[in-house]
């Protein structure tokens, strides 16, 4: 484990008794990497009689080793005087946190954040928190949401300060709050998607008495915005461990009002009506999608391959013989998934291009033993469009099946699908299929003017490309022409 002075207890590491000078030189190496300017800023602080610590997520990742893009500092000093003291230092500041105590400010290639020590809590009915300000570090670490991001470390000097054990808790692989989990989930009812987010993210494990409070105060999440909700459960979904995570939402019962479509994909199977285990198989084709990514965490791709099969409950039909059926699921499932990232304000490119993909994900399947004409490639290709790529990854992904035989045919029907559709791409430049006569030589072909009909048209020639590949323009002329006497078309 990456984490220094591993045998220091949470009492030893809150005392004031000197740590020896290997390991707080150690720790001040490991976090003064954080951002170098720190330091300085530190030193700047205490020049006007005030404190300032790194906080939160910086060192708990400095101390994991783990990169970091934020670099979050807490103080005693007033936002106002956060501005005197940085006056004529910072290269640009910025306010717009500035009510909840936030100062934000650049200096050379950093960007940095100050909070003045605050508390912060809900009222019962209320979204937003009541913000008060503090003037104990101790006590603004003990507001904050988990003892692994209750540690700080004074500045200048980075002295480690951690007086709730966080320290241990990361050598324990642990996610624990500083004080009660009841009343730090009083205070923000998010902190519950928070902890299943860093069950995510770090593959710590979640205290069993945090993992009681949240299944007991499951449902005081509803008073937190759907935007705020919205960001925690991408981070969760975009973590190296996300099934860990959503089990502790679908366990504790957050997901039945985050998420709900996630726990009812665990349909009752019965000895007379077999079929996969819905959740289990989503699961699996999330991890498998995950495999498969080139790039870094893909958002939209996780969460089809998450939401791919929600449809099922809706469409699960008893069949003759002990069969299972769920005709049409994708089509469902493509409208309830609109409706639930909707509802979560997703933007709408993410909410377009996940709906498109679960309704997308079943197309393969006609494809058979490779039946497909040249002209139904060219269909799954423009269907697909800018998605394709992804579309090539939830298909592989949603294969689950423990027959090997069956798993390597699939496999290997799909290669060959792949390889049709390069083949088509590079004869026929597949990606941008458009008909070979534009709008103004239809209408010049036609003798029509704009309109309707020219879009009509349009439309004619964009199947005839789809289903007999590039003729040329002499021949698309011929066809066209064909096309508008049976239409009884006539120029003007």
């Amino acid at each position: 484990m990456p984490v220094p002075n591993q045998n220091v207890t949470p009492e030893q590491q809150a005392s004031d008794a000197p740590q020896s000078t290997a390991r707080r030189t150690a720790v001040a190496e490991l976090l003064s990497r954080v951002a170098p300017v720190a330091d300085e800023l530190g030193a700047r602080f205490a020049a006007a009689g005030h404190e300032l610590a790194l906080v939160g997520g910086p060192v708990r990742d400095a101390l994991l080793r783990r990169p970091t893009k934020d670099v979050d500092l807490t103080t005693d000093a007033p936002p106002d005087r956060i501005l005197e003291i940085i006056d004529g230092w910072a290269d640009a500041v910025w306010t717009i946190g500035i009510e909840f105590g936030t100062v934000g400010l650049r200096k050379g290639d950093h960007q940095l954040e100050i909070t003045t020590y605050r508390s912060e809590s809900y009222d019962p009915k209320s979204r937003k928190p009541e913000v008060s300000y503090g003037t104990s570090l101790v006590e603004d670490l003990r507001r904050r949401d988990f003892a692994v991001n209750a540690m700080a470390a004074r500045l200048p000097g980075y002295e480690l300060v951690d007086p709730f054990g966080g320290l241990t808790d990361l050598r324990d692989r642990v996610i624990r709050t500083p004080g009660r989990p009841e009343d730090s989930f009083g205070d923000d009812p998010l902190r519950m998607l928070r902890a299943a987010r860093f069950a995510s993210q770090l593959g710590f494990a979640v205290a069993p008495d945090v993992v009681e409070a949240m299944t007991a105060m499951a449902d005081r999440i509803e008073i937190v915005s759907a935007e705020r909700i919205r960001d925690e459960l991408s981070k969760l979904v975009c973590g190296t461990h996300p099934r860990e995570g959503l089990a502790l939402l679908v366990d504790t019962g957050l997901a039945g009002q985050v998420l709900p479509e996630l726990p009812k994909l665990r349909l009752e199977i019965d000895e007379h009506h077999r079929h996969k285990d819905v959740y289990e198989h989503s699961l699996i084709v999330l991890e498998q999608a995950i495999a498969q990514e080139e790039d870094g965490p893909d958002l939209v791709l996780r969460l089809a391959a998450l939401l791919h099969d929600i449809g099922k409950p809706r469409t699960r039909r008893f069949e003759a013989g002990g069969r299972v059926s769920f005709h049409h699921h994708e089509v469902v499932g493509a409208k309830m998934t609109r409706k639930r990232l909707t509802a979560l304000r997703y933007p709408k490119d993410v909410t377009n291009d996940v709906s498109r993909l679960v309704e997308l994900h079943l197309r393969f399947h006609g494809y058979g033993t490779g039946e497909w004409t040249d002209s139904a490639v060219r269909r799954y290709v423009r269907d697909a469009g800018p998605l394709l790529s992804r579309l090539h990854k939830l298909t592989r992904a949603d294969c689950t099946t423990r027959n090997k035989r069956k798993a390597d045919r699939l496999r290997r029907t799909y290669d060959e699908l792949e390889a049709r559709i390069a083949r088509l791409a590079e004869e026929e430049e597949l990606a941008a299929i458009r008909p070979e006569i534009d709008g103004n030589e239809i209408q010049e072909i036609l003798g029509i003017r704009p309109g309707p009909l020219v879009g009509k048209a349009y439309r004619f020639l964009l199947e005839l490309r789809l289903d007999r590949g590039p003729i040329g323009k002499e021949a698309a002329a011929a066809e066209l022409r064909r096309w508008a006497a049976e239409q009884g078309v006539t120029g003007e």
